[in-house]
């Protein structure tokens, strides 16, 4: 699968970079947004298997953005390029924060169907490092890659966490100071996501039981923030479950854009689709419609 690589900006240095994978009439597809630490590549069991399953799946890596504010016009930019109207997002971590403001910011003219916020926060003061904030810009690279590896998982792990934990060193490594410093500050520039501004989205919560880098007030804070959501447990799977879990991560992700097929907001073929399943969805979407009417 090839790499592709867009600029939407009139700054030539900001690139986007994705791999598209699944069908291209597809006009609603689900798409990832990385770690600080990841690359669009880290989700890669999640592009293979959906896209294998017949869903559009695009997983992207951002460009140097310092600012909120400035990340989600440039989104929005990335969207009209691909002739996106509406997406779903999965976000990780950071990549969920900014799903999140995403639709926040663009709720007047919705371009966010879903979320699926996969060990993410709503407030970036969790960290306390709002007040070095405004200097990760001035850092040497090692020192910023010090500060996020302080995040991955100390002592023994199973196989496959180690696995994931490596993978996701080599994908830092990769990065340069410039991309890593934008993402720290976005990680913890003073600000929180506003509720009430994207309340009509369907929102699926996912963390994992076992050590990760959020906390569990971090936690407590995302389930009062989205009363309504589904939420996806995972017993174990650290801060990278997307790649040492990858199997109830996918069934999980299937399970959440599950309530949109048959809809034009989904994200499947409806060739790859049981006719049984698209026929559940019909009955369920006219007994909704049915209740909306009488209510």
């Amino acid at each position: 699968m090839e790499e592709i690589r867009i600029i939407v900006d009139d700054d030539d240095s900001k690139v986007w970079s994705l791999y598209d994978a699944g069908p291209k009439n597809i006009r609603c597809p689900i798409i990832f947004l990385p770690p600080v630490s990841g690359t669009a590549e880290v989700f890669f069991q999640q592009v293979l298997a959906l896209s294998g399953w017949g869903y559009r799946v695009i997983s992207l890596q951002y460009p140097v953005y310092w600012d909120l504010l400035e990340f989600c016009d440039g989104f929005r930019k990335l969207l009209d390029h691909l002739q996106l109207d509406k997406v779903h997002l999965f976000g990780a971590s950071l990549g969920g924060f900014l799903a999140q403001k995403f639709a926040e910011v663009t709720h007047k003219s919705p371009r966010v169907h879903s979320l699926i916020l996969c060990n993410s926060f709503s407030d970036t003061s969790i960290f306390n490092q709002t007040w070095t904030a405004n200097s990760f810009w001035l850092m040497p690279a090692f020192m910023l890659k010090k500060i996020v590896l302080g995040n991955f998982a100390k002592g023994p792990v199973d196989p496959k966490m180690a696995d994931a934990i490596d993978f996701m060193v080599d994908r830092l490594e990769s990065l340069n100071q410039s991309e890593l410093a934008s993402r720290l500050t976005l990680n913890c520039q003073n600000s929180y996501v506003e509720p009430h501004k994207i309340k009509d989205i369907a929102v699926t919560i996912m963390d994992v039981f076992d050590q990760s880098a959020l906390s569990h007030e971090a936690k407590e804070e995302m389930y009062k923030l989205y009363p309504n959501a589904r939420r996806a447990h995972l017993k174990t799977g650290g801060n990278f479950p997307y790649l040492c879990r990858s199997a109830e991560v996918n069934l999980y992700i299937q399970i959440h854009l599950r309530q949109f097929h048959g809809t034009r907001y989904a994200a499947i073929n409806p060739e790859m689709v049981s006719a049984e399943e698209l026929e559940v969805q019909r009955t369920n979407l006219s007994n909704n419609s049915e209740s909306d009417d009488e209510s």
